[in-house]
């Protein structure tokens, strides 16, 4: 069969789900056998890359038999048979949830979970840094240690990286779309309430959404459709396409390379005729900030101010800092910020009304070195930084996409934003696909150099 990669390689090369599915279907490939390729490589690589919190290897292996996708889950999620530790030292036991929709509607589908993906603590950093559990380490980079982007850092790296098929995250302020970016996969973050948060931690309640990390827009559709119960969206005629964008907020202060790949595929899109339109917003900055109270504020709801005094030596640094800012919160003002957030979704569904979207780039910067995150004042002061373009959507109540683009020679990744009205993922996923049939099947990073450097730090996550 053409295209067939080898099994002692990236089962997805040269293919997609589809491609795999219809393998499946006809015989050509066993899911034990693709199984095993996904564990092999995991054996091989993670010990460096560090993207997996727990391999489920025997459980996996008990169930692949006659299925279409090997995925990875956020270390948030509750799978049942493995443990969940949200990234943290914490004993969050009574914190967590049985199994939720999500989950059993894919086991249903017929996927096999390899495993659980490292995240920030609690979910809450940007950078996907985690002290205290290990930092997944971008595989764009061998040489330099990088960012991956969190929070669903884990989720992105093994992606990138050929350890999983696709992979579960969570997105309040941006936790799929940054690492997405900056490892160089596609992300999809859905309606708060699209998908139920049942059985995932909870780190903002009125801001938590569920999405997908993927090898492209094409897998995520697929993936949609299957949680969603839907037929799998087309692209859309680039053509008709009416995209607003923010220039004064979204495309300032960028990186070049950043930049340059953004621009270049927006300038594909209106060459094929799609209409862009300059947008202006007031206070976009202070709407950003919302975030970095409101989000802490419902955080520490969750964990009780008691457990925080108590056990924030044993957090991550830079978590404990961040999760400070919403301890002084007042009823009041926080009452004040839901009525806000309320008001900034109907200004942007306001701004919206003519519009099939709004592009942004996802990130100001790609990838940056590991030691930009080293200390807790430059640790918080990144988040704000990596947040600017992605939590704003959040506080509008959008769904959203993350497309990697690289123009040229640029050696590392960005990522263009796409972001829609609530409950129109379908628009966004049609952009997304319009999207990547202009700039292209993204191209994964070669991991070689990756194999090299695991006897110096050891086995993978069990």
């Amino acid at each position: 069969m053409a295209n067939t990669p080898s099994m002692s390689g990236d089962p997805l090369d040269g293919t997609s789900l589809a491609g795999v599915a219809g393998d499946l279907r006809a015989g050509r490939r066993s899911s034990e056998a693709i199984t095993r390729a996904y564990l092999d490589r995991i054996a091989r690589l993670d010990g460096v890359l560090g993207s997996y919190q727990h391999v489920a290897a025997e459980s996996a292996l008990r169930s692949a038999r006659a299925v279409d996708n090997l995925l990875a889950v956020k270390d948030i999620f509750t799978v049942d048979g493995m443990p969940t530790t949200v990234g943290s030292q914490l004993d969050l036991e009574d914190l967590l949830e049985a199994e939720g929709p999500v989950v059993r509607q894919l086991r249903q589908a017929g996927c096999v979970i390899l495993g659980k993906t490292k995240t920030a603590e609690f979910a809450f950093g940007p950078a996907g840094t985690n002290a205290v559990r290990g930092t997944p380490k971008n595989p764009w980079d061998a040489a330099v240690a990088r960012l991956p982007g969190g929070s669903s850092s884990g989720s992105a790296v093994a992606v990138a990286a050929g350890l999983c098929a696709f992979a579960l995250g969570s997105d309040t302020g941006g936790s799929i779309r940054l690492p997405a970016a900056l490892c160089g996969v596609f992300g999809l973050k859905t309606t708060v309430g699209r998908w139920s948060t049942e059985g995932v931690f909870p780190l903002s309640p009125t801001l938590d959404s569920i999405g997908i990390l993927s090898r492209s827009a094409q897998d995520a559709a697929l993936i949609y459709a299957t949680v969603s119960g839907r037929d799998v969206v087309l692209p859309a005629a680039a053509g008709s396409l009416r995209l607003g964008w923010f220039a004064e907020h979204f495309f300032a202060g960028l990186d070049p390379d950043v930049e340059a790949s953004t621009m270049a595929a927006i300038e594909l899109l209106k060459g094929l005729g799609a209409v862009t339109i300059e947008r202006r917003m007031a206070n976009l900055e202070d709407r950003a900030r919302f975030n970095g109270t409101l989000v802490p504020a419902e955080l520490l709801a969750t964990l009780g101010r008691d457990r925080f005094d108590v056990e924030r030596e044993r957090m991550d640094p830079v978590v404990a800092q961040r999760l400070s800012a919403g301890l002084d919160l007042k009823a009041d003002e926080y009452i004040a910020m839901l009525r806000a957030h309320e008001r900034m979704k109907a200004v942007a569904k306001a701004e919206m009304q003519d519009l099939d979207g709004w592009l942004a780039p996802t990130c100001a910067a790609v990838a940056l070195p590991l030691e930009h995150a080293a200390g807790i004042a430059e640790g918080t002061e990144l988040a704000r930084r990596l947040t600017r373009n992605t939590g704003p959507m959040n506080m509008f109540g959008q769904c959203g996409t993350s497309t990697p683009v690289r123009w040229r020679a640029a050696p590392l990744p960005a990522g263009l934003q796409v972001t829609c009205q609530p409950f129109q993922e379908e628009r966004a996923l049609s952009i997304a696909l319009a999207l990547e049939q202009v700039v292209g099947m993204p191209r994964m990073p070669d991991i070689s150099a990756f194999t090299d450097q695991r006897a110096a730090v050891g086995p993978p996550a069990t």
